[in-house]
Protein backbone atom coordinates (compact mmCIF):
# COMPACT_ATOMS: atom_id res chain seq x y z
CA UNK A 1 0.00 0.00 0.00
CA UNK A 2 1.55 3.33 -0.64
CA UNK A 3 1.49 6.27 0.95
CA UNK A 4 -1.92 7.94 -0.68
CA UNK A 5 -3.57 4.72 -0.49
CA UNK A 6 -2.51 4.51 3.59
CA UNK A 7 -3.60 8.08 4.28
CA UNK A 8 -6.77 7.95 2.52
CA UNK A 9 -8.10 4.88 4.41
CA UNK A 10 -6.63 6.69 7.72
CA UNK A 11 -8.91 9.84 6.97
CA UNK A 12 -11.92 7.72 5.90
CA UNK A 13 -11.75 5.80 9.19
CA UNK A 14 -11.03 8.74 11.29
CA UNK A 15 -14.28 10.20 9.58
CA UNK A 16 -16.09 7.25 9.80
CA UNK A 17 -15.40 7.48 13.63
CA UNK A 18 -16.20 11.42 14.08
CA UNK A 19 -19.18 11.00 12.04
CA UNK A 20 -20.22 8.00 14.83
CA UNK A 21 -19.78 10.45 17.52
CA UNK A 22 -21.73 13.21 16.02
CA UNK A 23 -24.51 10.93 15.40
CA UNK A 24 -24.52 9.29 18.49
CA UNK A 25 -24.39 12.48 20.23
CA UNK A 26 -27.47 14.36 17.96
CA UNK A 27 -30.15 10.76 18.40
CA UNK A 28 -29.55 11.31 22.38
CA UNK A 29 -30.54 14.65 22.06
CA UNK A 30 -33.66 13.11 19.85
CA UNK A 31 -33.30 14.74 16.35
CA UNK A 32 -34.99 13.53 13.55
CA UNK A 33 -32.67 12.10 10.48
CA UNK A 34 -31.54 15.18 9.00
CA UNK A 35 -30.33 16.31 12.10
CA UNK A 36 -28.92 13.30 13.13
CA UNK A 37 -26.99 13.42 9.49
CA UNK A 38 -26.37 17.14 9.55
CA UNK A 39 -24.52 16.52 12.87
CA UNK A 40 -22.94 13.83 12.10
CA UNK A 41 -21.32 15.16 8.84
CA UNK A 42 -20.26 18.34 10.45
CA UNK A 43 -18.26 16.51 12.94
CA UNK A 44 -16.63 14.56 10.73
CA UNK A 45 -15.80 17.35 8.15
CA UNK A 46 -15.83 20.64 10.29
CA UNK A 47 -12.21 20.11 11.57
CA UNK A 48 -10.62 18.49 8.43
CA UNK A 49 -12.62 21.45 6.28
CA UNK A 50 -10.54 24.32 8.60
CA UNK A 51 -7.74 22.68 7.66
CA UNK A 52 -7.78 22.66 4.21
CA UNK A 53 -9.10 26.67 4.04
CA UNK A 54 -5.54 27.11 6.56
CA UNK A 55 -3.55 25.15 4.34
CA UNK A 56 -4.77 26.41 0.99
CA UNK A 57 -6.23 22.77 0.20
CA UNK A 58 -9.12 24.76 -2.12
CA UNK A 59 -11.51 23.52 -2.29
CA UNK A 60 -11.57 21.95 1.07
CA UNK A 61 -11.85 17.83 0.52
CA UNK A 62 -14.54 17.63 2.94
CA UNK A 63 -17.09 19.70 0.82
CA UNK A 64 -16.04 18.67 -2.72
CA UNK A 65 -15.77 14.66 -2.20
CA UNK A 66 -18.89 12.83 -2.09
CA UNK A 67 -17.14 9.89 0.19
CA UNK A 68 -17.08 12.06 3.19
CA UNK A 69 -21.01 12.61 3.12
CA UNK A 70 -21.53 8.87 2.30
CA UNK A 71 -19.66 7.82 5.02
CA UNK A 72 -21.45 10.74 7.50
CA UNK A 73 -24.84 9.27 6.07
CA UNK A 74 -23.22 5.58 6.30
CA UNK A 75 -22.53 6.53 10.18
CA UNK A 76 -26.29 7.83 10.59
CA UNK A 77 -27.98 5.10 9.51
CA UNK A 78 -25.91 2.72 11.65
CA UNK A 79 -26.35 4.69 14.71
CA UNK A 80 -30.15 4.42 13.85
CA UNK A 81 -30.54 1.09 13.31
CA UNK A 82 -28.21 -0.35 16.10
CA UNK A 83 -29.03 2.44 18.76
CA UNK A 84 -30.12 0.01 21.35
CA UNK A 85 -27.00 -1.30 21.58
CA UNK A 86 -25.16 1.83 21.39
CA UNK A 87 -26.85 2.52 24.66
CA UNK A 88 -25.51 -0.51 26.39
CA UNK A 89 -22.29 0.96 25.80
CA UNK A 90 -20.33 3.16 28.54
CA UNK A 91 -20.08 6.90 26.99
CA UNK A 92 -20.48 6.02 23.22
CA UNK A 93 -19.61 9.43 22.17
CA UNK A 94 -16.34 10.08 23.80
CA UNK A 95 -15.05 6.63 22.98
CA UNK A 96 -15.54 6.81 19.17
CA UNK A 97 -14.54 10.72 19.47
CA UNK A 98 -11.47 9.13 21.19
CA UNK A 99 -10.40 7.57 17.69
CA UNK A 100 -11.40 10.11 15.46
CA UNK A 101 -8.87 11.92 17.46
CA UNK A 102 -5.93 9.59 16.51
CA UNK A 103 -6.70 9.25 12.98
CA UNK A 104 -7.12 13.26 12.31
CA UNK A 105 -4.25 14.39 14.16
CA UNK A 106 -2.19 12.28 11.85
CA UNK A 107 -3.77 13.04 8.88
CA UNK A 108 -3.65 16.67 9.64
CA UNK A 109 -0.10 16.68 9.72
CA UNK A 110 0.50 14.72 7.18
CA UNK A 111 -1.45 17.07 4.28
CA UNK A 112 0.00 20.21 5.93
CA UNK A 113 3.46 18.69 5.56
CA UNK A 114 2.75 17.79 1.72
CA UNK A 115 1.32 21.22 1.07
CA UNK A 116 4.60 22.54 2.13
CA UNK A 117 3.74 24.08 5.28
CA UNK A 118 6.57 24.10 8.21
CA UNK A 119 6.37 21.98 11.40
CA UNK A 120 4.86 24.27 13.78
CA UNK A 121 2.22 24.49 11.26
CA UNK A 122 1.21 20.90 10.98
CA UNK A 123 1.35 20.16 14.05
CA UNK A 124 -1.15 23.21 14.94
CA UNK A 125 -3.43 21.93 12.27
CA UNK A 126 -3.45 18.46 13.04
CA UNK A 127 -4.32 19.52 16.16
CA UNK A 128 -7.25 21.54 14.93
CA UNK A 129 -8.42 19.22 12.53
CA UNK A 130 -8.52 16.16 15.49
CA UNK A 131 -10.88 18.97 17.74
CA UNK A 132 -12.82 21.05 15.35
CA UNK A 133 -15.55 18.88 14.43
CA UNK A 134 -15.87 18.25 18.43
CA UNK A 135 -16.23 21.66 19.06
CA UNK A 136 -18.87 22.24 16.29
CA UNK A 137 -20.80 19.13 17.48
CA UNK A 138 -20.97 20.06 21.34
CA UNK A 139 -21.99 24.08 20.12
CA UNK A 140 -24.46 23.07 17.72
CA UNK A 141 -26.46 20.49 20.78
CA UNK A 142 -26.00 22.94 23.31
CA UNK A 143 -23.14 20.88 25.37
CA UNK A 144 -20.12 22.58 26.86
CA UNK A 145 -16.95 21.61 24.03
CA UNK A 146 -14.71 19.21 25.88
CA UNK A 147 -11.80 21.40 24.32
CA UNK A 148 -12.78 23.91 27.40
CA UNK A 149 -12.86 21.34 29.86
CA UNK A 150 -10.36 20.19 32.42
CA UNK A 151 -9.70 16.58 30.62
CA UNK A 152 -6.78 15.60 28.58
CA UNK A 153 -8.12 15.97 25.22
CA UNK A 154 -6.68 18.56 22.76
CA UNK A 155 -3.76 17.70 24.48
CA UNK A 156 -4.11 13.84 23.48
CA UNK A 157 -4.02 15.23 19.45
CA UNK A 158 -0.63 16.81 20.12
CA UNK A 159 0.73 13.41 21.30
CA UNK A 160 -0.58 11.80 17.60
CA UNK A 161 0.60 14.89 15.87
CA UNK A 162 4.20 14.94 17.21
CA UNK A 163 4.76 11.39 16.71
CA UNK A 164 3.75 11.80 13.21
CA UNK A 165 5.75 15.34 12.58
CA UNK A 166 9.09 12.93 14.01
CA UNK A 167 8.33 9.72 12.02
CA UNK A 168 8.44 12.32 8.55
CA UNK A 169 11.11 14.20 9.70
CA UNK A 170 13.09 11.70 10.70
CA UNK A 171 11.77 9.33 8.06
CA UNK A 172 11.00 6.47 10.02
CA UNK A 173 8.63 4.39 7.63
CA UNK A 174 5.22 5.10 7.03
CA UNK A 175 3.53 1.78 7.48
CA UNK A 176 3.66 1.75 11.59
CA UNK A 177 4.58 5.48 12.40
CA UNK A 178 0.88 6.82 11.92
CA UNK A 179 -0.65 4.01 13.69
CA UNK A 180 1.73 4.61 16.61
CA UNK A 181 0.01 8.25 16.79
CA UNK A 182 -3.17 6.75 16.83
CA UNK A 183 -2.57 4.06 19.52
CA UNK A 184 -0.84 6.46 21.85
CA UNK A 185 -3.75 9.59 21.24
CA UNK A 186 -6.48 7.10 21.90
CA UNK A 187 -4.84 5.11 24.63
CA UNK A 188 -3.87 8.22 26.43
CA UNK A 189 -7.30 9.70 26.37
CA UNK A 190 -9.26 6.80 27.06
CA UNK A 191 -7.13 6.11 30.22
CA UNK A 192 -8.07 9.83 30.71
CA UNK A 193 -11.34 8.85 30.95
CA UNK A 194 -11.47 6.03 32.64
CA UNK A 195 -9.25 7.06 35.83
CA UNK A 196 -10.22 11.05 35.42
CA UNK A 197 -7.12 12.01 34.47
CA UNK A 198 -7.07 16.25 34.02
CA UNK A 199 -4.89 18.53 33.37
CA UNK A 200 -3.91 20.49 35.99
CA UNK A 201 -5.46 23.69 37.42
CA UNK A 202 -4.05 26.74 38.87
CA UNK A 203 -5.50 28.76 41.63
CA UNK A 204 -6.18 32.67 41.08
CA UNK A 205 -4.79 34.04 43.53
CA UNK A 206 -6.05 35.95 46.60
CA UNK A 207 -9.60 35.41 47.32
Amino acid sequence: MDDLMRFTVLDMLGTFAFALSGAIAARQKRLDLFGILSIAYIVACGGGVLRDFAIGAIPPAGLSNWRYLVVAGFASVLTIVAYPLVQRMHSPVQLFDALGLGFFAVYGVHKALAYGHNVELAVILGITAAVGGGVMRDVLLNRTPLILRKEIYASAALVAAVIQVAGERFGWPQQWVPWAGIVACFALRYLSLRYQWNLPRFSGGPG
